[in-house]
């Protein structure tokens, strides 16, 4: 399945008491659909899927279905660092409805390569949906390498796009290389979405998008249009943001991004907390500066 160019992993809106605010996840979603994503990527780790309940993130996939009405792609965040788990939600995510879902590195557990191979082999064949394989060694703390990925989308037919947030170019160029050859790789990482393109990946499942998504997908179709020069000067221009957006724990800066734009508020769960003044100042004057607020 093609799920585009320009994806969002998209933040879980929580009230002050930290319920799921659900009148501010439509408020994104529209938001999200206006500003060229195509498709959504719901309850990842920018959903804060850690401390999400399984009820709750069934409940966030039924709601971001129904609100979506086939207008972009849903996929759903079912990985996690049990594979019995992954392979439970990702049936009950197959039975709501969605279009995909995507699975994550096992964290904190630090398996094997063979270990990965086997997690997300055992996951991938409990389900008929496609398959995105998400790479994040900063978060998980072991890097899938690219022969492992390249011997799942040769050995597990649904796996069908790959999430990669290395930020190993030379990695991302080998697996471009090697893979299954209708396998998509997409850019985690919204600094280098160019570098990842020039490398071979066909978009990026971003986060600044939330923000800055006319601009991510100008960027990307400069870019396959041919216009390098400009893509790399648009990559250039939201640079800071984009640091900005990372400068602590993620999605605190984000959502207070969105909360700036009145978009949803700034309310994050334990162990994430808000921004303090001076974060706020920081991120506030770059917003300012790229005329995103005034």
């Amino acid at each position: 399945m093609y799920f585009g160019r320009l994806l969002t992993a998209m933040i879980t809106p929580m009230t002050e008491c930290g319920a799921i605010d659900w009148p501010r996840v439509d408020s994104v979603i529209e938001h999200l659909i206006q500003n060229g994503t195509e498709s959504i990527v719901v309850a990842g780790t920018t959903g804060e899927s850690p401390t999400l309940s399984h009820e709750e993130k069934l409940e966030l996939f039924r709601y971001t279905v129904r609100q979506a009405k086939g207008r972009v792609k849903v996929i759903a965040g079912t990985g996690s660092n049990n594979t019995d788990v992954s392979r439970q939600l990702t049936r009950e995510a197959e039975e709501i409805g969605v279009d995909g879902v995507m699975l994550v590195v096992p964290y904190y557990n630090k398996p094997t390569q063979e270990g990965l191979y086997q997690h997300f082999k055992t996951v991938a064949l409990s389900t008929s949906l496609p398959v995105m394989l998400y790479n994040i060694p900063g978060r998980s703390a072991v890097n899938m390498n690219a022969d492992t990925m390249v011997r799942l989308t040769h050995d597990v037919e649904n796996i069908s796009a790959i999430k990669e947030s290395s930020g190993d170019l030379v990695q991302v160029m080998e697996l471009v290389d090697r893979k299954r050859k209708d396998v998509a790789v997409y850019s985690g990482m919204d600094e280098l979405v160019v570098p990842y393109l020039s490398a071979g990946s066909i978009g990026v499942v971003s986060v600044a998008s939330h923000v800055i998504g006319r601009e991510m997908k100008e960027m990307i179709e400069a870019f396959v249009h041919g216009n390098v020069d400009e893509a790399g000067k648009l990559q250039r221009r939201f640079i800071p943001l984009i640091q900005a957006l990372f400068m602590t724990s993620s999605p605190a800066p984000l959502k207070n991004a969105l909360a700036a734009m009145e978009i949803c508020e700034e309310h994050v769960r334990l162990p994430i907390v808000p921004l303090n003044q001076a974060e706020k100042t920081y991120l506030q004057t770059i917003l300012q500066s790229l005329q995103i607020i005034h």
